[in-house]
Order: C-alpha cells, then sequence, then structure tokens
C-alpha cells in the first residue's frame, strides 16, 4: 500500500457567514444537502410542531459548507481519495485505511474563520439560555443517512455535556473524523456513495438534563410487527445512549393511537418494568464529559415515565408522525432539573413501513430440544446454527457464515458480522436497542435482553433461535426441525359469516392484524394468567395466608413495586386484554372470563393451599361455579375489575365478556349480580356478555339463558364430551369423540335456531370448521353468525366459508326455481 500524502496547506480563505451556519429553526426538510437529515429534521419540527406542543431544544448547525471547506483547507480530499481508491483496489486494509483518514482529520486545523463562527454561534445560544458556556450535544448529522431509503443511521459520532469554545470546536473536528469510521466508509461502499460527496454537518443541540431524569426511543409504529396503530416507548435513567447502545435493559411502554385524542381515557395497553442496570451520566472533571454508572435499586424499581409523561410522548410522536406523512423513529429526553419532557432526534422508519402487505409468514418449529434461555423476541422468525460467542467485533476473523452470534451487546462496529449471521443472541438491549433495529434491517431473527446468553450459549453448540412463539425468543438446544409458510392475502372471498380469531396469549396478538377478521371470537383470559401473570389471585388477595416459603419469595420479587399486590393482578391482566382488544379494534373482541380447573389452578404460584383435590376436575369446580363462591369470589372480583378498568380507563369498548360452563340459570343470575357488583353491568356502555354453550343445559334452556345473555359462543369440545359422554382427554375413547355425531349436530342446529329466535348472535369457536370443510358447510348452512379459528387456519377456513356459503346460496336458487 503506497504512503499517504502529506496534506497541502493552503491559506485560510474566510466565506460568508451564511454557508457555515445555520440554525437549526431555520432549517427544513428541504436543506437535507446543507445540514444532514438529523439536523434537517430537527429543525423541520422546531419550526412546524413547536406551536402544536412539542418541544425540540434549539441550537445550530455547521453546514456541509463548512466540512467542504474544513476539508479543502487541510486539503484532506486528496487523501480521502488515495486511501479509498486503494481500498477499492483490495491493496489497502479497511482499519488501515479508516485510521488513516481519522488521523489526517484530527491533526487538520480548524480553518480561523469557520473557528470565529462557531464559537460565535455558540456565545449567541448561551446568551439564548442565559448561560455563558452552555453545555451541548453535538451530534454528527451526514448527508446521505436518515433517509427513507438509506438504513442504517447512525454511522458517525456523538457527544454530550460539551462545554466550552475550544471544547466544542474539538468535537466538531472529532465528528468531521467520524465520517471515515470503519463502519461508514462500509456502509458507503455497500450504498453506493461516493466518499468525496457525501458531506458532514454537525449539529450543536441544548442538552436537556436527561442525565438527571431519563431518556429513550420511541417509534409511531410496532417494530416487530408493522401493526401502525401504536406507539412504543422505551426509557433508561440517564442519558440517552443507555437504550440506544442496548447497555441497559429499558421499560418499555405501548400505547394505543385511535383513543389518544380522548383526554379522559389512558390507552396504555403494555407498561413492562425493565432491569436498568446501568445509566449515563455528567462527568464531573475528568478528560470525559460523560461516565457511566451503575443504578440504584430503587431506580432498577421504578418506571421511568408516568403515565401521562408516557402519553404526552405518544401523543407528540402521533403528531410528528402526521407531519412527514410516513412512521417515525424518535428519541427522547426528559430533564431530570426542570421535569420537562423534549424530542432530540427524529428519524423516518425504515423497516415495517417498507413491508410487503399481501404475505404474512408463519413458522412452525417441531421436534425441540431443552430450552437453554429467552428474551425478548425482534422478528416472527426462527433459525438455527452453530453458537460463535464473540466478545468484541474485531473477533470477526472467528466467525462463521451462517452462525448465530452471542455476544454482550452491540454497537454499529458489529454491522459486518451481523451481516454474515443466521441470527444475534445479546445479553443485554430492548426492543429499540441497536442489535434490534439492525437485525430488523437484516430481516434475522434476534433475541436481545437474555442477561445470561453469554454464560449460557458456547461456542460450538448447535441451537434453534425462535421469534415465532411471542414476543419471549426462545433458543433451544439443537437443530430443530423449522417449517415456514408464506400466507398469502390476496384474493380473499368476502363472507356474509364472520370469520373471527381464537387468541392464546397477547404477545401474538399484532403478529396478525394484517389478516381481515372479523374481531376476536375466544381470548382465553386463562392463558394470561398463566403465562403472564403465573400467580395464583387468592395469593395476592390473601398474600399473609400463604405458607410456601418459596412462592411468597418469587410473589415478592414479581410485585416489586406495588404495595397492593393484587393490583399486579389487574393491571397485568388490563394490559393484556388491551392488547388483545387494540390489534382488532373496533371490531369486537369476545375475552372469555378464567376457565382453570381446580388442577391447572392449583400448579399457580402460591395456588396449591387454595384449590381443593378433586377426581375429576374436567367436570368439577370449573367457570361460573368459581364466580360467586367464597372460596374463589375474591379472584373473579380481580378479574371483573381488569375488564372494568380495560373499558373505561383505557376505552376498549369492544371487548365483549363471556361465561364459561355456566351450567344453570341461578348461576348465571348469580354471576351476572357478582359481575355488576364489580363494575361490568351488562348494558353499560353497550357492554354485552355472552355465555359459552358447551352444557347440554344451554341447549335445553337456550329461551331462558337468551334471556340473560346477548350471545352464545358454542365450545364445540366441551358440548361433544358432554352429549356423548365421552371424556375428551381419554385416549381409549378418542374413536368416539366427533363434534360432527348426529347428536352433537342436533344441539348445534339447535340452540342456534333458538337463539336467533331471539336475536341474539352464536358462534363458534374450535378447529372444526377449518380441518373438515363438511363441518364448516354444515354450520353455514344452520345460519351460524360467526366461527373463530386460529390465525394460522383463518385463510383455510374463509375460503371454506365462501365456498360452503355459495353452494347454500345455489341450493336456495335451485329450490326456488323448482
Amino acid at each position: 500500500m503506497p504512503a499517504p500524502k502529506r496534506a497541502a496547506k493552503k491559506a485560510d480563505t474566510p466565506l460568508p457567514e451564511g454557508d457555515m451556519i445555520l440554525w437549526l429553526e431555520d432549517a427544513r426538510v428541504e436543506d437535507v444537502p446543507r445540514v444532514g437529515g438529523k439536523n434537517a429534521s430537527l429543525g423541520e419540527m422546531i419550526a412546524n410542531l413547536s406551536a402544536m406542543g412539542v418541544d425540540v431544544p434549539g441550537g445550530f448547525a455547521t453546514t456541509a459548507d463548512a466540512y467542504r471547506h474544513f476539508v479543502a483547507e487541510n486539503g484532506l480530499d486528496e487523501i480521502i481519495r488515495e486511501q479509498t481508491d486503494a481500498l477499492a483496489k483490495d491493496s489497502a486494509d479497511l482499519a488501515d485505511v479508516g485510521k488513516t483518514i481519522r488521523k489526517a482529520f484530527l491533526k487538520a486545523k480548524m480553518p480561523a474563520a469557520l473557528s470565529k463562527l462557531i464559537a460565535e454561534a455558540y456565545r449567541e445560544l448561551g446568551t439564548r439560555e442565559g448561560k455563558r458556556t452552555p453545555d451541548v450535544a453535538v451530534r454528527s448529522s451526514a448527508t446521505a443517512e436518515d433517509l427513507p431509503e438509506a438504513s442504517f443511521a447512525g454511522q458517525q459520532e456523538s457527544y454530550l455535556n460539551i462545554r466550552g469554545r475550544d471544547a466544542l470546536i474539538d468535537h466538531v473536528r472529532k465528528c468531521y473524523a467520524s465520517l471515515f469510521t470503519d463502519r461508514a466508509i462500509t456502509y458507503r461502499n455497500n450504498n453506493g456513495f461516493d466518499h468525496l460527496q457525501v458531506a458532514l454537518s454537525v449539529g450543536v443541540q441544548r442538552m436537556v438534563r436527561s442525565d438527571r431524569g431519563a431518556a429513550g426511543v420511541m417509534f409511531s409504529i410496532d417494530t416487530e410487527t408493522g401493526f401502525p396503530d401504536v406507539v412504543l416507548i422505551t426509557g433508561a435513567w440517564g442519558l440517552g445512549e443507555a437504550v440506544v447502545q442496548g447497555i441497559a435493559d429499558p421499560d418499555e411502554y405501548m400505547v394505543f393511537k385511535p383513543l389518544m385524542d380522548d383526554d379522559t381515557l389512558s390507552p396504555i395497553v403494555e407498561r413492562t418494568l425493565g432491569t436498568k442496570e446501568k445509566k449515563l451520566v455528567y462527568a464531573e472533571g475528568g478528560t470525559k464529559p460523560t461516565k457511566w454508572l451503575r443504578t440504584k435499586a430503587d431506580e432498577r424499581a421504578r418506571f421511568t415515565l408516568t403515565n401521562d409523561e408516557v402519553l404526552t410522548l405518544a401523543r407528540w410522536a402521533v403528531t410528528i408522525e402526521q407531519h412527514y406523512g410516513r412512521p417515525m423513529d424518535i428519541e427522547w429526553a426528559k430533564d431530570g432539573k426542570t421535569g420537562e419532557l423534549a424530542i432530540v432526534q427524529a428519524r423516518p422508519e425504515t423497516v415495517q413501513s417498507r413491508a410487503e402487505a399481501t404475505d404474512l409468514k408463519t413458522f412452525s418449529i417441531t421436534n425441540k430440544g431443552r430450552q437453554l434461555t429467552t428474551g425478548l423476541a425482534v422478528g416472527a422468525g426462527a433459525a438455527t446454527g452453530k453458537v460463535i460467542n464473540l466478545a468484541s467485533p474485531h473477533d470477526i476473523d472467528k466467525f462463521e457464515d451462517g452462525a448465530v452470534l452471542v455476544t454482550t451487546i452491540t454497537d454499529p462496529d458489529w454491522v459486518p458480522i451481523m451481516k454474515r449471521a443466521a441470527a444475534i443472541v445479546t445479553d443485554h438491549g430492548g426492543r429499540t436497542s441497536h442489535a434490534a433495529i439492525v437485525s430488523r434491517e437484516l430481516g434475522l431473527p434476534a433475541i436481545v435482553g437474555t442477561h445470561d446468553a453469554t454464560k449460557v450459549l458456547k461456542t460450538g453448540t448447535d441451537v434453534t433461535v425462535s421469534c415465532a412463539e411471542g414476543d419471549e425468543g426462545r433458543i433451544y438446544e439443537g437443530i430443530a426441525d423449522v417449517k415456514a409458510e408464506a400466507l398469502s392475502l390476496e384474493d380473499l372471498p368476502e363472507t356474509k359469516t364472520r370469520v373471527m380469531l381464537n387468541m392464546a396469549t397477547p404477545s401474538a396478538a399484532l403478529r396478525w392484524w394484517r389478516l381481515p377478521a372479523d374481531g376476536i371470537g375466544l381470548a382465553r383470559m386463562e392463558f394470561i394468567i398463566n403465562n403472564i401473570i403465573k400467580i395464583h389471585p387468592l395469593a395476592l388477595t390473601r398474600f399473609d395466608e400463604v405458607k410456601d416459603k418459596q412462592a411468597r419469595k418469587q410473589i415478592e420479587k414479581m410485585t416489586q413495586g406495588y404495595a397492593d399486590k393484587s393490583r399486579y393482578f389487574v393491571d397485568t391482566l388490563a394490559y393484556g386484554v388491551a392488547r388483545l382488544a387494540a390489534s382488532q379494534y373496533p371490531n369486537p373482541v369476545i375475552v372469555r372470563m378464567s376457565d382453570f380447573k381446580t388442577n391447572e389452578y392449583a400448579e399457580l404460584i402460591g395456588g396449591r393451599q387454595f384449590e381443593p383435590h378433586e377426581e375429576n376436575p374436567m367436570i368439577g369446580w370449573r367457570g361460573a361455579s368459581r364466580y360467586y363462591a367464597d372460596d374463589y369470589k375474591d379472584g373473579f372480583a380481580l378479574e371483573c375489575e381488569a375488564l372494568a378498568k380495560v373499558r373505561k380507563q383505557m376505552g376498549f369498548t369492544n371487548v365483549v365478556v363471556m361465561i364459561p360452563f355456566c351450567r344453570t340459570l341461578e348461576e348465571a343470575d348469580q354471576t351476572l349480580d357478582t359481575m355488576a357488583a364489580h363494575g361490568l353491568v351488562r348494558g353499560d356502555d353497550g357492554l354485552d356478555v355472552y355465555v359459552m354453550c358447551e352444557v347440554p343445559s344451554n341447549v335445553i334452556l337456550a329461551d331462558e339463558f337468551s334471556e340473560r345473555f346477548d350471545g352464545f359462543s358454542i365450545g364445540s369440545n366441551d358440548l361433544t364430551q358432554l352429549t356423548l359422554g365421552v371424556d375428551r382427554d381419554s385416549s381409549l375413547l378418542a374413536h368416539l369423540f366427533d363434534e360432527e355425531n348426529p347428536a352433537v349436530k342436533r344441539m348445534i342446529e339447535s340452540v342456534i335456531g333458538t337463539a336467533h329466535k331471539h336475536h341474539r348472535k352464536v358462534g363458534l369457536c374450535g378447529q372444526g370448521p377449518s380441518d373438515k370443510p363438511s363441518f364448516a358447510r354444515f354450520l353455514v348452512e344452520c345460519g351460524i353468525d360467526s366461527m373463530s379459528v386460529t390465525p394460522d387456519s383463518f385463510i383455510r377456513t374463509k375460503h371454506a366459508v365462501a365456498e360452503a356459503e355459495a353452494a347454500l346460496e345455489t341450493s336456495q336458487d335451485q329450490a326456488a326455481a323448482e
């Protein structure tokens, strides 16, 4: 490789001020060629959104002309061309090229005219802020980043808590040099940008004292599914780098957009406490302006934002999105001294907003090995491969194409390795961390925030990385069988019969928002309790009575931050139901109250002492019989409170309540009275209450049940079991279990006819219609109002129902003609 030429010295030529400095309030989105995407966006928001309440700290930017002046005055263009040409010809190493160019930049002199203009602007900023030497953020803003078509923004450096003229000028120089980090050079080469045509603007912005408060990132779209009706917010204590770099596992909030305009509602559908282990704060003295600290125990136990602050940020995100006309990736900060919230960056979201909307992929994973660890799932895919556990991106030579990258955290230096990986796993980070964002860009499954992956996953181990089982990503030992199936949404027929979804867990709900379903026909509350809450409700309402020491310890840990432990149950259940309701709003979401059997309730944390032993729990103390009983009514009260919160406080009036296993009319009356006592009054605010039709008495007394409920949902499994006297769990009797048995079909036909006589809706939740086209035809012929199936069988069922409706119409036409 030839030795670099010495930069030629030139006379320092002053240029007009207007070409060098632009105040942010004067910048607009069309000024990207002058001040880069980041600074142009800040100016656009200050000018247009300040009046709408969006607070963006002011400042100024050095322009692209200033950068070019700096380069020309120091003869750096010759070095840039020489070094990048050598790299293109493979006669030079990337690391050597980047180091050589950066070294030349850092040694170069800041032209006197430019230095003077920067100093004057800094002084003016201080006057505006009432400070002689204001602390500022110094951020790079390249003219080829933050564009909708140019992702992987953030290739250059930013510096926080910079004070004083000399320090500012020095960090402007450092920003210029960062245009030639190894990752930035690689990025431009991959995207076809000429190294000499790209320029760099430097934004100098008033610091928000989030070092004493909190900061984070928010997206005006769901980052995993592309669901457009939510704002996702993440936050941690201290400066925002803790979230962006993935060093702190942040708090996470999700807000439903369509209900935010009503100030009386709080449509927060997710509120998850992060561990927030570290925070970045101002450093007093020393050579570095910031330092990392371990957060205190009380900080880790507290949320970074109040509900009102979450809603304010979410409304700002919507305002910004509406102004730009596209989903946005936004950084926010909260000043710990004044309490003010501010937006410090905004750029276009570049993954989900460009995803294809006509096809969905579903993954099935079979022959899974032992579960090794879990974390937050990024993406909806799965991958298999050999683990390569790396501590540094400089170990790139140790990585093999198609391996699973395991590391503590990632930053832009990891991108060349990430591009070669089959999947990515990190110890730390949230859904808005670097690892998560780049994995989405690359279309790779990733699991972040595992806390222990680098300890558990050893290099050379074969694993399966699954992001296809909800929000929780899971890593299994060995190579499982992974099958991907594309579901086409094109040419789906219209049907008179509503085809709805059965939804097991809230974490999967948003993944299916593109399906043109007519709502959720069955959302099982017990799945939320079992998979998310995990604690028996009475172990919370009667915590002092819990005898199991291990259970007490688990409950104390899980309910951290709740003075009243029962509120943990109410809040967690409410957020889970709200997320389901949001996924289908304004279509109905039918939520079935808990229907655990006693043996299942006993398996919940602290549950064993509150549950009796039954020889046959399948037809024992389950469903409605528990709700008004002294031994469970406190638990049912929590279920009612959670649903009342979802409907009244959050605003999801599309939630329909359904009562399972209601054996008698007296039981129906007692259940409705108990619900009303806890804020769920049938008819209030349009509340419909349905009953499961799964006990023969529901069919025989359908007239009377119709007077008490607004609809029926046929539970074909239990109705078949109790009509035929066949234990549905018995392998010995499996050959007799048939929902198409004439006796079962007669029960179904009877209840549909009686319900319709009373103008009550009837649906069926079960796999029968999707697995057996003949059963779908039978239901259509009976005039059923809806069928509810699993998401992966929705398209198949939709076609089956359309064919059945067409056949019925043909037969009716023929009958009429005869």
